[in-house]
């Protein structure tokens, strides 16, 4: 399906090592609540306060990485998350393990703001983030596999450490710093879409927000609620991962055939009817059947979400700030979790996040179809720009592309040749005032 010739797979490489504690944020959560002897809250604010700093990464450089050079700040940022989750998992010090949470998470900002940037300028941004999606979805799968069977607080953190070292060596193949003639000109960097941009970017915190309060609250619910042990959970965990490598298969598969707009819209309101499922779930069936129909749908809305960011700016730079915003609602999802978890129970837990992500839906739709200029369902012709046109036409199945002339597109000059050998007139277009000049003698 892809071309290896054409797979960045440096940056598919840095996305997984940068996007990896995100994906493993409840059992690291869990581990260290049950390891450390911390209250669900203290642990969820451990978990937060490393994702703080990993989006805290994401605004300081995304406008950066041209001028230091991906090579460089991609090597910055796994060292640090070598040397950060390293040193909290080899160390039982509450203070120690919160320090190196935060260093490893600013270390994870980094890698993931240089993978950003970069796929951002790649052909088809869609493509690359979701093959690292598609990466990152395994090796969570593999470590939700393993974890459970194998005491320790810090093994998730370890895991982390050694997937940032092994990711090292693919750095070399990275760009160094651009020459300063070929930087982007004071006063001329301007970001585009600045009106779409922010909407999105806040639309992002939001529906970042409810997902990671479900999957922060997730082993929990498993636990708790649904009374499975911590395998079982584990294993529903990695089922649940290997359903969203389908449903990243089946996005990066359609690619961009149902453009933007009906994936993200429908595609959020589906995962609010799972969020819903999961928290209320009593029993093994629901609970199994609300987290694998979940993380089947949130990839791969993700990576159309991400694809979205990407398009914005081909310097990277929204892609990263958008990236940064989901971090932003990634750090709150396990406080906003366990506190309405604590005060009002899992399944209005559940109806409250659900109920935000339907509204949030429609800015999310209205930014692909502002921006991206695709239809909400294919067969539909918009114009330029994505702006509503005065006339919408439907295409008939098979039409081949660009068959259809877009509303307001430039109008195709055309010349009156004629038949007896006399010199051509003038040009003229469709729509000018100009008369065109009688047919010469002798022609109907």
């Amino acid at each position: 399906m892809f071309a290896p010739r054409t797979t960045p797979w440096p940056l598919v490489a840095l996305f997984t090592a940068g996007y990896l504690a995100p994906y493993l944020l409840p059992t690291t959560v869990g581990r260290l609540e049950r390891g450390l002897d911390l209250s669900p809250t203290q642990a969820g604010a451990v978990g937060s306060a490393l994702l703080l700093s990993s989006a805290l990464a994401g605004f300081l450089l995304a406008a950066r990485v041209e001028r230091f050079g991906a090579r460089t700040l991609a090597r910055l940022g796994l060292a640090l998350a070598v040397l950060g989750y390293g040193g909290a998992a080899l160390t039982s010090a509450v203070p120690a393990v919160v320090a190196g949470a935060v260093i490893g998470g600013f270390g994870s900002g980094t890698a993931t703001t240089v993978a950003a940037t970069r796929i951002a300028a790649e052909p088809d941004p869609h493509r690359g983030s979701t093959l690292g999606l598609l990466s990152v979805s395994a090796l969570a799968g593999v470590v939700y596999l393993t974890v459970p069977h194998l005491p320790g607080h810090g093994l998730t953190l370890a895991a982390i450490a050694l997937t940032a070292l092994a990711v090292w060596p693919l750095t070399s193949r990275l760009p160094g710093p651009a020459p300063v003639a070929h930087r982007a000109a004071p006063g001329t960097g301007r970001l585009p879409y600045r009106r779409s941009g922010p909407v999105l970017a806040g639309a992002m915190v939001f529906w970042s927000l409810a997902q990671n309060a479900l999957w922060g609250m997730s082993g929990r619910i498993g636990v708790t609620q649904a009374r499975l042990s911590e395998p079982t959970v584990g294993a529903v965990f990695a089922v649940s991962l290997g359903a969203g490598l389908l449903g990243v298969l089946a996005a990066g598969a359609l690619g961009a055939r149902l453009g933007r707009a009906l994936p993200i819209g429908g595609g959020t309101v589906l995962i609010a009817g799972c969020i819903a499922l999961t928290a209320s779930a009593t029993g093994p069936a629901g609970f199994a059947a609300g987290e694998i129909a979940w993380n089947a749908v949130y990839p791969a809305v993700l990576s159309y979400l991400l694809g979205l960011a990407a398009s914005l700016d081909p310097r990277g730079r929204w892609a990263v700030l958008v990236g940064s915003a989901s971090s932003l609602g990634t750090a709150a999802g396990p406080l906003t979790g366990s506190v309405l978890s604590a005060q009002a129970g899992f399944p209005v837990m559940g109806a409250v996040l659900g109920a935000g992500l339907l509204l949030v839906a429609a800015p999310l739709t209205a930014v692909a179809l502002h921006t991206g200029g695709r239809p909400l369902l294919p067969g539909a012709v918009r114009r330029r720009g994505g702006h509503p046109a005065a006339v919408v036409v439907a295409v008939a199945p098979g039409t081949p592309a660009g068959a259809v002339p877009e509303v307001g597109a430039p109008e195709q000059e055309v010349v009156d040749i004629p038949l007896d050998g006399t010199p051509a007139p003038a040009r003229g277009a469709y729509g000018t005032a100009a008369a065109a000049p009688p047919p010469p003698a002798g022609c109907a």
